[in-house]
C-alpha cells in the first residue's frame, strides 16, 4: 500500500490495552523510544494487533510544537 503520509516509523508492538471502546497501543521504535497510539478496539481487532507485531507508525498532524526549558 502506498500512502502520502511522509512521517512513517517502523516499530514493534509492545503492549495493547483495551478499554470499553478505545485501546492504547504502545510501540517501540528501532532506537528504543516508545510511542503510544489511541485507537478504537475495533481497529485493534481488524488489525489483529498483538505484542511482537511489526507495524508502521503513521504521523499526520496539523501542528508540531516544541518547548525548551
Amino acid at each position: 500500500m502506498r500512502l502520502s503520509t511522509r512521517n512513517q516509523l517502523a516499530a514493534t508492538v509492545q503492549e495493547v490495552t483495551e478499554g470499553n471502546v478505545m485501546a492504547t497501543v504502545k510501540v517501540v521504535l528501532g532506537d528504543g523510544q516508545t510511542v503510544t497510539a489511541a485507537i478504537t478496539r475495533e481497529a485493534v481487532g481488524d488489525l489483529a494487533l498483538a505484542p511482537g507485531d511489526q507495524v508502521t507508525v503513521l504521523v499526520k498532524a496539523t501542528e508540531v510544537m516544541l518547548a525548551k526549558g
